[in-house]
């Protein structure tokens, strides 16, 4: 038998390559399609192992509510609470808490008027003069004229009688500040702005003497009251928390 040899003409060529193109395109999106089914099945078993985990809220507590004095003694008649702010007025002298305090970080933010003077008394007995019986933190408008011949243990920040603060930190009159003080032991650390200025261990002081030359035994206290140590002049305080370290 001759054999005829097959002709296939351009236009069925053609046509044959489409399909063959067509049949790899279906190919392939079927392959994708089951690639990305796969992995939208992964994801829901992660999404199903995956343990949330809350956020994680610091310690500190407010000791200061802002809508009245409760947890407060003292000289409750000289302070007012104005805005969710505690006000100390011009007649305001110390305000101090109900519970004792021995390794604390407090953090607040206060705003002075011109002129103001203030204090933070920390491990104070509740009687007596804070800057000795306990300590005193100075709160100071330290940029006015009256206070330019201070000693260097006077100006804001400073433990009263003992150790100096860095200068400079202060925010204009009128504007809030926020401190951190954080006390350890027989270590003071005071935060002002974001800037340490005070960072001292009063040990030494209490055994060997301090700048001011006085007795200091509230340097030797290991807990106590703290409190806002009012000088006659109105002071703004707010956001007042507190952590107790172990």
């Amino acid at each position: 038998m001759r054999a005829f040899p097959i002709v296939v003409c351009g236009c069925c060529a053609v046509l044959a390559d489409a399909a063959m193109m067509q049949s790899s395109l279906l190919h392939g999106a079927l392959t994708s399609m089951r690639a990305m089914t796969a992995m939208r099945a992964t994801e829901r078993d992660d999404d199903e192992q995956r343990v949330v985990v809350p956020p994680q809220r610091d310690s500190f507590r407010k000791i200061f509510d802002g809508k009245d004095l409760t947890g407060w003694q003292g000289d409750t008649a000289g302070y007012s609470v104005v805005n969710g702010e505690l006000h100390c007025t011009a007649k305001g002298k110390n305000l101090w808490t109900k519970d004792r305090y021995g390794d604390f970080h407090l953090r607040f933010d206060f705003k002075l008027t011109p002129g103001a003077n203030n204090g933070l008394g920390i491990r104070m007995p509740g009687d007596g003069d804070a800057a000795y019986v306990g300590m005193e933190l100075q709160i100071l408008d330290d940029g006015d004229p009256q206070y330019a011949t201070l000693h260097p243990w006077q100006y804001h920040g400073s433990i009263y009688g003992v150790v100096a603060a860095k200068r400079g930190h202060l925010k204009p009159v009128g504007e809030w500040n926020a401190q951190e003080v954080i006390v350890r032991g027989s270590r003071v650390k005071v935060v002002l702005n974001g800037v340490t200025i005070v960072d001292a261990d009063v040990q030494p002081f209490a055994d060997g003497g301090t700048p001011d030359g006085k007795d200091h035994p509230g340097l030797r206290r290991q807990s106590g009251f703290i409190g806002f140590l009012g000088h006659g002049h109105g002071v703004w305080f707010k956001d007042i928390e507190l952590k107790e370290l172990k």
